[in-house]
């Protein structure tokens, strides 16, 4: 065989593999659905052991802040991170009594003591103020996450990672950086906590392997969804109200790569974006297995882009409860 046989060989393989992705990423989509409740799924407990209804986000705002923490397996590292935040949190009240906020740890199926954990929040706070949305099965972060968010009864809605790893007090920089983008085009914006500035000294302590991995991920984000963000990742996220319904409501992946896909929505529908650096530091405990959770967040890259140029996936509102 000559050369441009080969070549041509290898460029038919190549649209072959090409075409058999692209279907493969169609067929396999799910499709745009109502966010699905186990009947245990739609209370909480109060400080007095009764089940209450849970609200939604399509009901009108009652307080200032709600933070979202996602839990699974964290009954060690949560207390940390939840004495941290409610100290800022009512600190930050007596100086302001106009300053409300709830606390929703959403356990995503965990199999350890986590719920219990946090219970403890509810009896020394109250549920007002710390809520325990606990899910029957484990759903994957961005689904605890949208759970947790559609629970939530904040003007403004605050993503925040069980382990800690971002300063709660750094909520007041992502809140200048939300700020910063007014006036928000129909009350949306969103402001991002980012790492990006500590890359040089993470590279330091990192393998080459995971430092490649970093790379190739930070690529792809790049090249096939989001292109503004440097940091899609940071779990410390700050959302209008408005903001959240728009973007959840149209979030199909429930997985590590939920985020990429909330950021792609938002840009899609020109929801502005600001990317915030926030103090962080590397908390052990973390559930991420290197090399297998960023071969799926890669495919699940891929797939976000294929799918919604195909159409698999659409823009748009569904109605959540």
């Amino acid at each position: 065989m000559d050369l441009v046989g080969l070549l041509e060989g290898l460029a038919s393989l190549a649209v072959a593999g090409l075409v058999l992705t692209v279907f493969i990423a169609h067929v396999t989509a799910s499709k745009l659905h109502g966010l699905h409740r186990h009947e245990d799924e739609k209370f909480f407990m109060n400080a007095e052991d009764k089940r209450e209804s849970l609200p939604s986000l399509h009901d009108h705002p009652t307080c200032e802040l709600s933070v979202v923490v996602p839990s699974y397996n964290e009954e060690e590292r949560l207390p940390s991170m939840m004495n941290e935040a409610l100290d800022y949190l009512e600190k930050r009240q007596k100086q302001d009594p106009t300053f409300t906020y709830e606390v929703i740890v959403v356990d995503d199926g965990s199999t350890d003591q986590t719920t219990k954990v946090a219970l403890k929040y509810t009896k020394k706070y109250g549920s007002d103020k710390v809520r325990v949305l606990t899910l029957v099965k484990n759903r994957g972060k961005g689904g605890a996450v949208r759970m947790g968010v559609f629970s939530s009864r904040g003007k403004k809605i605050l993503m925040a990672d069980a382990d800690g790893a971002t300063k709660f007090e750094d909520i007041e920089k992502v809140e200048k950086g939300l700020e910063s983008l007014q006036p928000w085009p129909e009350q949306m914006a969103i402001a991002c906590g980012s790492r990006a500035h500590l890359e040089k000294e993470s590279i330091a302590q990192r393998s080459y392997f995971r430092t490649l991995l970093m790379h190739g991920f930070h690529f792809l984000v790049w090249f096939l969804c989001v292109k503004e963000i440097r940091d899609t990742q940071c779990g410390f996220k700050l959302l209008t109200r408005e903001a959240a319904s728009r973007t959840f409501s149209s979030l199909h992946i429930e997985r590590w790569a939920f985020d990429v896909e909330l950021l792609y929505i938002a840009q899609c529908f020109k929801i502005p974006i600001a990317e915030v650096a926030v103090n962080w530091t590397e908390i052990e405990g973390s559930k991420l297995v290197p090399f297998w959770s960023w071969l799926q967040m890669g495919r699940d890259l891929l797939f976000i882009r294929l799918r919604y140029l195909t159409g698999a996936w659409q823009l748009g509102s569904r109605k959540n409860s």
